[in-house]
């Protein structure tokens, strides 16, 4: 098509027409967001896609300022921070949005989780859309992890040195993953220097991963509160104005809570260990990760027994991690025809079921083992009660919700989305009817 003949769909004039003619950029937008045709019903839960997107930006920007001060080095490291904190231009300002944007951060892509695992957003045809979700997890994980040891304080020293250890349980190549973390024989500047240049890498990653998030998102179409796909213009929405005002408000109200921490309690969220320097002959009473690691690192302490041939050590990080890969195969365990937990009343009990005990798995990760889970009942142990969270975490993927795909008997699903606002309610198709059928 020729620069003469080509259109860019009412995209402005001048520059933004020229630079429209020869990269549609402009009008891809335009089609992809303005144009886009979201479903009508969509409630709050919906924003925190966007939410994620603004806290990834900031994450990203914060940390480039960051970097420019802060020094990889183990004699340095620690008071570079200092520094940035007492004599960079609101290099306070930076450190603090950066250490509670994290925390928020992750905050808001657990709720989009279990949003997801609520209104069934991982089902058909959205499957590589979820599994895209969980690998932008696991990277932020990994870069949540690398990026609390940069400060070398004492928790960020420890930490390093007993998750790292971990990979030592691994047959065979175990040593020489931890040998080439390490960069020698232990959690020295060598290590520093490693967590800090993928600390730096990973962020940019994961915006790769979040743009084909968002493309798998578009082509599939977006999942509503309902579980049906719309069924026409009368059951769909314009994306702009309408949500990106809704979203806008959304991500206002969660700034403002983000910025109250910032401002009035920075550091709420952080442990009072890792404001001393990095001392290796100096152990902590008690070695906890950030709070958003406590639930999985939780399953890995609850393992502390030999499975057949698996020591405990190796069992510990085989569980770890298996409890989030049974998050990628979630689309195949669910059976059931119909998405969203509104139309399934046994379903949502388990789901509230499951969250009060991640939360219990989170409390779990941050006690000591042999501390009593109630006050002056010394036989029940925090270890203990890890055991049946432990437990219950994996029966409900592999045992619970593939059984309620095969026993469970939903409500009747509304054929549109449009039907259940007029209508008056989920009068419609039955949930043998094919309710997740693409539209």
């Amino acid at each position: 098509m020729s620069a003469g003949t080509h259109q860019s769909g009412g995209m402005g004039t001048g520059v933004v027409k020229w630079i429209d003619s020869r990269l549609p950029v402009f009008t891809y937008l335009q089609k992809e967001y303005a144009e886009f045709e979201a479903p009508r019903n969509f409630n709050w839960f919906w924003n925190f896609g966007a939410i994620l997107t603004f806290l990834l930006v900031m994450m990203i920007m914060t940390g480039i300022f960051l970097a420019m001060q802060y020094q990889p080095n183990t004699a340095l490291a620690f008071d570079s921070v200092e520094r940035i904190m007492r004599d960079v231009n609101y290099g306070w300002l930076l450190r603090y949005l950066h250490a509670n944007g994290a925390t928020f951060f992750f905050i808001a892509i657990y709720i989009h989780i279990f949003r997801g695992m609520y209104y069934g957003s991982y089902k058909a045809p959205r499957e590589l859309l979820w599994m895209l979700g969980v690998v932008i997890l696991l990277l932020a994980m990994a870069t949540a992890f690398m990026g609390y040891v940069l400060p070398w304080g004492q928790m960020s020293f420890w930490g390093a040195t007993v998750i790292t250890n971990l990979f030592s349980a691994i047959p065979l190549v175990g040593d020489s993953i931890v040998t080439l973390l390490w960069g020698g024989f232990s959690v020295d500047n060598p290590t520093l220097n490693r967590f800090f240049a993928l600390h730096y890498l990973l962020p940019f990653l994961i915006f790769g991963v979040v743009i084909l998030h968002v493309i798998a998102l578009h082509v599939t179409g977006s999942n509503n509160p309902l579980g049906v796909d719309p069924k026409g213009p009368q059951d769909t929405l314009p994306f702009h104005p309408y949500y990106t005002m809704k979203d806008s408000v959304g991500l206002a109200a969660f700034v403002t809570i983000m910025a109250a921490f910032v401002f009035f309690a920075p550091n709420f969220f952080g442990e009072p260990e890792n404001y001393l320097e990095a001392a290796p002959l100096n152990t902590p009473a008690h070695i906890v990760p950030e709070w958003y690691f406590l639930p999985f690192f939780a399953i890995l302490r609850s393992i502390d027994f030999d499975i057949l041939f698996i020591e405990a050590k190796l069992g510990g990080v085989i569980a770890m991690f298996a409890a989030i890969f049974v998050l990628f195969v979630l689309p195949w365990l669910d059976r059931s025809p119909v998405r969203s937990a509104k139309f399934r009343p046994v379903y949502k009990w388990f789901f509230w079921i499951f969250l009060i005990n991640a939360v219990i798995l989170g409390y779990v990760g941050g006690k000591p083992t042999d501390a009593p889970v109630f006050s002056g009942v010394e036989g029940f142990q925090i270890i203990h009660l890890g055991y049946i969270t432990t437990f219950w975490y994996f029966a409900h993927f592999l045992i619970v919700i593939p059984l309620l795909g095969i026993f469970e008997r939903p409500k009747p699903v509304p054929k549109s989305i449009s039907e259940a606002v007029l209508g008056g309610g989920a009068a419609g198709t039955t949930a043998t009817a094919k309710p997740m059928e693409k539209a």
